[in-house]
This record gives C-alpha cells, structure tokens and sequence, in this order.
C-alpha cells in the first residue's frame, strides 16, 4: 500500500536536462549571448585604440602593434606618417631611416624590413590600395591572421575576429571559447557569437582584457559579466 505512493514522489523528482552548452565553449548560448549583450549595452560602438586614416596607416599600425601596446604606436607613428602616409613614400625609405622613426616599438628592426617589403608589394601587385581580402593581406610581408582580421574588421566592416593577447586570455578565462591556440579560440568564437555582435566582438574582448581582465590581476570586482564567467578565485575589491 505505501510503494506506489513514494515511487510516485521518486519520479516526480525526475532532474531538469542541463543547458547544452555552445560548441566549443565551457558556457550556454545563453550565457554567450548575454555576455555580448551585456558588452554591447556598455559600450554601443567601440573602435581600435591604435590611430589611423586610412587603409594604409591602419595596416602600418597593426603591424607595429604586434608585442607592443597600442599606446607605444600611437606614440611613434605620428612621425612616420608625416614622413610616409603612403605605400610609395614608405617604399621609398630606407631600413635605417624607418629604423630611426619606430626604434620605441619592440621588435623594430624585424617591423622596419617588413614594413618597406610590405610597402613595395603594394605598389608592385596591388596599384598602391590595401587588399580587401584575407588571403591577398596574409601575402604582405608581416601581415597574419591576426593583422588581416584586425584590417578586414576595421577598414572593410567585415565581421572578422582578431584575437590578441588580451582577447585570447578572456576567451579562455571566462570559459566563453577555450583554446591552445589564437586560431582555435578564433574559430570557436565564429562559430558562438550571434551575428548581431561578430562585427565589434574582438573589440569588445580586447577592451576588457586590456582595461579589466588583466593579466596578473582582474578586476573581478568591476567586471559586468564576473556571474557568468569561469575564472575562479573571483578577485575581490581592494581594500578602502
């Protein structure tokens, strides 16, 4: 007489299915999605940090940006694009006098020949214009996946990711697109972010890696999407 009665209460505490998470994510599509949401409604519209013209000067920019903060380019290339704002007129220098005008930013030698090859390449194959295609940017000295994303994104409006340092260490803290690599954090990422967000996605990502997601301390405390992210021990306030 008692059976039935408790294996009633027994089924009607059958476990809700767990949320299926996004390919490649640690996270829901539902978190995915409002975590973007969430950066959207913070800042509606966010651009590079690195200063630009045009085609051109955002590809020299991007270039010397690569292991180096945007600010220390920032700082250098005002000088060199009064010098050479074009493909010619950078074609045209030497590697010791473009030496001389980025010698502040890491790596530069390696970036001086780069940039005067990538330069000539330009004028020789392309009448001068930066291409608008991946695989055409992926064949400039110096430029990667990262740059041509980066370019395609900011020149072109296509809803490319560029994943950084700081992009790459959100994707994997958060748990929103884990990887080993910047290219499987980039292809995770293309295959979650809602199409409403790709085209400022990496903005997003860099800005709160380099402004709150830092490095050696986040600042968990300040951080618009700390409920959902993975990152475990939360960092707590500082101190009054």
């Amino acid at each position: 007489m008692t059976v039935q009665p408790r294996m009633r209460a027994r089924a009607g505490k059958a476990k809700r299915p767990r949320a299926k998470r996004a390919a490649g994510s640690r996270l829901t599509q539902t978190q995915v999605d409002e975590i973007f949401a969430r950066f959207e409604a913070f800042d509606p519209h966010p651009k590079t940090e690195l200063n630009y013209t045009d085609p051109f000067t955002l590809l020299v920019a991007v270039v010397l940006s690569a292991q180096a903060t945007d600010s220390s380019v920032n700082r250098a290339t005002p000088e060199l694009f009064r010098l050479a704002d074009t493909p010619e007129k950078l074609a045209a220098l030497s590697e010791a006098e473009l030496t001389d005008k980025i010698k502040t930013i890491g790596i530069y030698r390696n970036k001086a020949r780069n940039l005067i090859a990538l330069a000539k390449k330009l004028v020789e194959h392309h009448w001068g214009k930066v291409p608008a295609t991946r695989e055409a940017l992926e064949g400039l000295p110096g430029v990667g996946r990262k740059t041509a994303n980066v370019v395609l994104n900011v020149a072109f409006g296509e809803p490319t990711i560029g994943i950084d340092t700081h992009a790459f260490r959100v994707a994997n803290r958060t748990g929103l697109a884990p990887g080993r690599t910047p290219l499987e954090v980039e292809l995770t990422l293309n295959r979650i972010v809602p199409e409403r967000y790709k085209h400022y996605a990496h903005h997003w990502l860099i800005l709160h890696g380099r402004y709150v997601c830092k490095a050696r301390k986040p600042e968990c405390w300040r951080c618009i999407i700390s409920d959902i992210c993975q990152y475990k021990p939360k960092t707590p306030a500082p101190a009054a």
